[in-house]
C-alpha cells in the first residue's frame, strides 16, 4: 500500500517521500523503511511525537492506504509566550 512520510528539522531541511509498504505495516516499520533515521540521525522515535494527518499516534499504529506519517520535532518555544514576544517586537 502507498503511504507518505514527512519531516522537517530545526535547520529548515524538509523531507517528504511516498513509500510502498506491506499491508498491516506499522508506523515504526514505515519510518525504518523510509531511510529517514539514517538521513536525520537526530530523530528519536522513543521521545519524538508521531502523527498521521495531524493526529498523534503510537509507533505501533497500523497504517492504512494513503496515510501521511508526520514526524514532529521537539517544541523549542512555549506556544503561550510566542504571541507575546511577537507583540513586544512590534512595539520596538
Amino acid at each position: 500500500m502507498q503511504i507518505s512520510i514527512a519531516y522537517s528539522n530545526n535547520q529548515g531541511e524538509q523531507a517528504w517521500i511516498e513509500l510502498e509498504v506491506a499491508d498491516k505495516s506499522t508506523v515504526e516499520e514505515a519510518i525504518q523503511a523510509s531511510g529517514f533515521l539514517s538521513r536525520f540521525p537526530q530523530i528519536d522515535l522513543e521521545t519524538q511525537k508521531i502523527g498521521i494527518f495531524g493526529k498523534l499516534v503510537k509507533t505501533s499504529q497500523v497504517l492504512e492506504e494513503f496515510d501521511r506519517v508526520e514526524i514532529y520535532r521537539p517544541i523549542t518555544a512555549d506556544p503561550k509566550t510566542v504571541p507575546r514576544r511577537a507583540a513586544e517586537k512590534e512595539k520596538e
